[in-house]
């Protein structure tokens, strides 16, 4: 059979015939333009509804108001235990045992709790290393972090930047930063995924690196989170934290999840802060005093699970189950390709800055604009195409690979033609 050309609705088409996962788009609420599906590569902002979160939000509604405070034992889904339905699915994506996950709170909170864990600092090693330019919610976790300690965020938070001219951090440069700071730095802080550039760093070598200096390493996984499949537990990450509303689906401000590695999370002298939720569930209705942590990550669980915070996220990881997060990461590669091909048939003025090698990047390209990204990025939304905008001057497009087709792509590829006519 003939190959169509890869500029036309034939070879999107042919493509998404021959995807095994192309009926998951069908399972999930598109906003609509124009009395049809919106073009919609903004899952690194607010994964999409699934269309099984309204019956899974009524069960536990109907288990509320039919069983009230029974309902942590006796509901279709028992609330006492909600938690432990996400574990096996995400310790498939995280690469680790159930054991070191959990869900519980939201990114920043989980984020600020497990760093009263791993930070703490002394005179000789108080440094913390991240990249510049992180999320915002990561440089405030952190200034405020060595504040409270009472270090200067100054001279305290080493921060990993790109070479002159570059955009992209080169993992032996940020190697050699940690080597450099030795026995100063008390921990790597670094996101899985730059939410900006989507550069995806090596997790592995840079771990090592922080362990053979002494210090510990976390991640931030809110761009990986259900993006790529990742190996915490080989690589010896100490922690990470992630969102669930992105990838992963689970809706707007969506429960959070939290690794921990085995060889601290079984230990039960670890320091950590301790809620009942997180206390051994043998002792844990005797009320008495004395914290003694359950197992694993969920000894760092502070409050009952919040149910309604977890539903979507439930409906969402149930299609993960199914679909399998490295088949979805196969699609991935072939969908983001597809957008970088026809992105360079346009004579667009910009740059993609996101790394050309498909193994240092997730669902994600970032196409920087000297000049006029935010008016290309209007007249984009204004189309149907429903992306987000950066400052300064990078349009993000991610294209995720349980809802998004070859032939969406294609759609977006048409609409560009138009301005650049």
């Amino acid at each position: 059979m003939k190959t169509q050309p890869l500029t036309t609705a034939a070879y999107a088409q042919s493509m998404d015939a021959a995807d095994p996962l192309a009926p998951f788009k069908q399972q999930f609420h598109f906003p609509q333009h124009q009395g049809q599906d919106s073009i919609y590569f903004c899952g690194n902002s607010l994964g999409l509804q699934p269309k099984s979160a309204e019956a899974a939000i009524r069960q536990e509604l109907e288990d509320w108001r039919a069983l009230a405070v029974e309902g942590y034992f006796k509901a279709r889904n028992p609330w006492l235990y909600y938690h432990t339905h996400f574990t096996r699915t995400l310790s498939e994506m995280m690469g680790s045992s159930e054991a070191e996950v959990t869900v519980m709170n939201t990114l920043t909170v989980n984020l600020h709790l497990i760093l009263q864990s791993f930070y703490r600092p002394d005179r000789q090693r108080f440094r913390i290393l991240m990249e510049a330019g992180a999320f915002p919610s990561d440089q405030y976790a952190l200034e405020t972090l060595v504040r409270l300690h009472g270090f200067d965020p100054a001279d305290a938070i080493v921060e990993a930047a790109p070479r002159a001219g570059e955009k992209l951090l080169r993992t032996e440069d940020v190697v050699a930063l940690i080597e450099e700071q030795g026995s100063s730095l008390a921990l790597v802080l670094m996101g899985g995924i730059n939410y900006y550039t989507g550069q995806y760093y090596d997790i592995a070598s840079i771990t090592e690196a922080a362990h053979l200096v002494g210090a510990y390493a976390g991640w931030d996984l809110a761009h990986a989170a259900g993006n790529i499949p990742l190996q915490l537990h080989d690589w010896r990450a100490d922690f990470a934290v992630w969102c669930s509303y992105k990838y992963l689906n689970g809706g707007p401000g969506a429960a959070g999840g939290l690794f921990v590695h085995e060889r601290h999370a079984s230990a039960p002298a670890f320091p950590r802060l301790g809620g009942w939720w997180g206390n051994d569930e043998k002792v844990r209705f005797k009320m008495e005093k004395g914290f003694v942590p359950k197992a694993g990550a969920e000894g760092w669980q502070i409050s009952t699970a919040q149910v309604f915070n977890m539903v979507c996220l439930k409906a969402s990881l149930e299609m993960f189950q199914q679909a399998g997060i490295g088949r979805l990461r196969e699609k991935s590669i072939q969908l983001t390709a597809y957008l970088e091909t026809l992105l360079k048939q346009l004579p667009l003025p910009c740059e993609i800055i996101t790394p050309a090698d498909p193994q240092q990047r997730g669902a994600q390209l970032s196409l920087y604009f000297p000049e006029k990204g935010r008016e290309i990025h209007s007249r984009m939304m204004e189309q149907g195409i429903i992306c987000d905008y950066r400052e300064p001057g990078v349009i993000r497009l991610a294209p995720a690979p349980m809802y998004c087709s070859f032939t969406d792509v294609y759609r977006f590829y048409e609409v560009l033609q138009n301005f650049s006519a």
